[in-house]
């Protein structure tokens, strides 16, 4: 009678397992009844199959028990049978839905960050049985980013209720709480999955099953992994088992490096402890202590070769609504408390939270200018030693972004293809140069024309120009001030540039540059062939890009007295331009090269306009001296990898045909 019993244990097993699915798993309830059903055999008496029928009852509740307990320990509690989601809704007052990361003593681990969605394929995630307004097709739904499940409006309260968090971004301090150095699964169920499961390596989705409303796959929300709704496919011990972090694992930032310190309790012990405290320790700076009540996080990591970590800074205003889009797949992809919108604070708060993480990386998203934000507050906290800083180009433009092989704009490049670019980039440094401007000295005071006493930039990483393009960009940039309403696309941005371009060239407004300037570049004097050509336009050039993409330094391999350009040789490039060579750069020509230097003094004797990295201004009188400031680290995009990770498609290399690969090409026998 053995084999009858293991049968039977088989099979409440599986029963038991595929009822706490979930709500919409595909479990059945009646497989328990349908196994003892199948034990049934002839001449057996009808005592007997009583017993056996109770025997594997006892052994399904059991089972139940345990894959119960386990679900509880994991904080999967959304993972339980059908039954235990019939509760009924309160009338209390509903919690509005969190847009954002809480920073403060407020914060709570597991909160969804909802968006608004509009996809009409989106199902709610509480399934028929307990969704609130599952027959109304219009209802409002939003979608968290985290972890991507669709929620009703009205289902929010619901879905509280079922206790389903999204996936922890931190952990919570204390001494008491042990702290563990691995994370754990964050599993959801899907009704579409993309991929193969990793157990069976079959895929997810059937024919002509375009709007299944059955749970198909459970997912982990951080290595991506996911496996069918089947028992034989994800089993109980995936539940428990630590988490990879998937094919993104050494960009990612735990959440158990980040800590949620507690607030000490106003306590006598802790009064004393603190002024025996301060009779030998040094006490606590003012701003260190507002900088604790603002954002009571710390970070520790855990030092690894292989590890690089990323810190993520979004312009959601550059490139219309692809900043965005962005935001939203990193806080997919990456924890996201990793990602920051630059709309809503500035870079210092997070790269002082994270200063201390090794071997870090920053992905600067947006363009030129928010680049030029993240280098600038480097500077300033003076981090050693620097974490380098990539580049993904929103908007137009992206001179920097063009020259670091980062492309000059984003095309929906997978996200997932971005990250591996940035783990792989090699390390590369670029100059940056200050700007110091003060008053001419050769001129008296009374003869000073009106304009602005500085520049709206004093450290430049692309260019510093002045003349033609300057003054198009000083117009375009005045305008846009005055009326911003009718400067919201790129093809009237550009059609304004073409019209001042085009007005400026009429009026020949920048003529009579080359009269009222005096450059000198490492002791050399250039005024005289300024004056001789008549250049309308000077750029003092960093990198080999400008104005969108074209290469005004050109390549000067048949010219004894240049070197090719450089982003990281100490030495800037003065290029002078006339009306006919500024057209000609947009067909592939280049200006008159006039020296490569490492310092440079320019006198103005009247207003001009001038431009630093695309910031314009009309500046009076001046004496400006540029030299070498420092060199930022920054990362430049390799071309070794030429295919995305697979995060699903992974399938078992037997050792027979390892080692069939591995043989020499003579052991082959055809």
């Amino acid at each position: 009678m053995n084999p009858p019993s293991a049968a039977g244990e088989d099979k409440g097993a599986a029963g038991s397992s595929s009822c706490c699915r979930g709500a919409e798993g595909g479990g059945d309830t009646r497989s328990a009844a349908a196994a003892a059903a199948a034990l049934e055999e002839p001449g057996v008496g009808s005592q007997k199959d009583e017993s056996l029928e109770d025997k594997l009852r006892n052994l399904t509740f059991r089972k139940q028990v345990s894959y119960r307990k386990a679900i509880s320990r994991s904080g999967l509690q959304h993972l339980a049978p059908v039954h235990s989601l019939n509760i009924a809704v309160s009338n209390g007052p509903v919690k509005e839905p969190r847009t954002a990361l809480e920073w403060t003593e407020n914060a709570v681990n597991g909160e969804h960050l909802w968006l608004e969605t509009n996809v009409s394929g989106d199902l709610c995630y509480l399934g028929e049985d307990s969704c609130q307004v599952k027959f109304a097709k219009s209802a409002l739904r939003r979608k968290c980013a985290a972890c991507k499940i669709v929620v009703h409006n009205a289902c929010m309260e619901q879905l509280e209720k079922i206790n389903f968090h999204c996936k922890p971004t931190f952990r919570e301090g204390g001494s008491r709480s042990p702290r563990e150095n691995f994370v754990r699964h964050h599993w959801v169920h899907r009704r579409r999955q993309e991929g193969k499961c990793k157990q069976c390596g079959k895929g997810f989705q059937q024919k002509f099953s375009f709007h299944s409303k059955e749970i198909v796959a459970i997912s982990c929300s951080w290595c991506k992994q996911a496996f069918h709704n089947k028992v034989t496919c994800f089993m109980l011990h995936h539940i428990e088992e630590p988490c990879s972090l998937g094919a993104h694992a050494a960009v990612i930032v735990p959440p158990t490096w980040i800590i949620k310190v507690k607030k000490p309790q106003n306590s006598l012990k802790t009064s004393t402890r603190r002024k025996k405290r301060t009779s030998f320790k040094r006490k606590a700076s003012k701003r260190g202590n507002e900088e604790n009540k603002g954002r009571p996080f710390v970070i520790k990591p855990i030092s690894s070769p292989l590890m690089k970590p990323l810190l993520v800074f979004v312009n959601p205003k550059s490139g219309g609504n692809q900043g965005t889009k962005v935001l939203q797949m990193f806080m997919w992809y990456l924890n996201p408390r990793q990602v920051f919108d630059l709309s809503q604070e500035g870079p210092r708060d997070a790269l002082e939270l994270y200063r201390k993480v090794p071997n870090l990386r920053i992905l600067a998203c947006g363009g030129d200018g928010t680049v030029g934000w993240i280098l600038s507050i480097l500077d300033e906290l003076q981090l050693n030693p620097q974490p380098p800083v990539a580049v993904l180009p929103l908007g137009t433009g992206n001179d920097l972004a063009r020259t670091l092989s980062w492309g000059g704009g984003y095309t929906d490049e997978p996200v997932s293809k971005i990250l591996c670019h940035v783990e792989d980039g090699t390390i590369v440094q670029l100059d940056r140069w200050n700007l110091q401007v003060e008053r001419n000295p050769d001129l008296p005071q009374d003869e000073l024309e009106d304009g602005a006493r500085k520049l709206p930039l004093s450290v430049f990483n692309n260019y510093f120009s002045l003349g033609f393009d300057a003054h198009v960009t000083l117009e375009f940039h005045e305008s846009r001030e005055a009326n911003p309403e009718k400067f919201n696309s790129r093809f009237r941005n550009k059609m304004f540039y073409a019209g001042a371009a085009f007005s400026d060239f009429l009026q020949r407004s920048s003529r009579d540059l080359s009269k009222h300037v005096k450059v000198v570049c490492d002791g050399t004097d250039l005024t005289p062939k300024i004056q001789e050509l008549k250049f309308q336009c000077i750029v003092f050039l960093n990198i080999p890009r400008y104005c969108a993409g074209t290469m005004p330094w050109g390549n000067p391999s048949d010219h004894r007295d240049f070197e090719p350009q450089r982003h990281d040789d100490g030495y800037i490039e003065v290029i002078g331009f006339t009306m006919a060579s500024l057209a000609a750069l947009q067909v592939g020509g280049h200006g008159e090269r006039l020296h490569q230097c490492r310092e440079v003094t320019l006198l103005t004797y009247k207003s001009i306009p001038m431009q630093v990295d695309g910031e314009p201004c009309r500046l009076a009188p001046s004496l400006i001296r540029i030299s070498l400031r420092n060199q930022a680290n920054m990362v430049q995009k390799s071309k070794r990898r030429t295919s995305m990770p697979l995060l699903n498609d992974i399938h078992k290399v037997h050792s027979a045909d390892l080692r069939r690969v591995s043989a020499p090409p003579d052991s082959f026998t055809m």
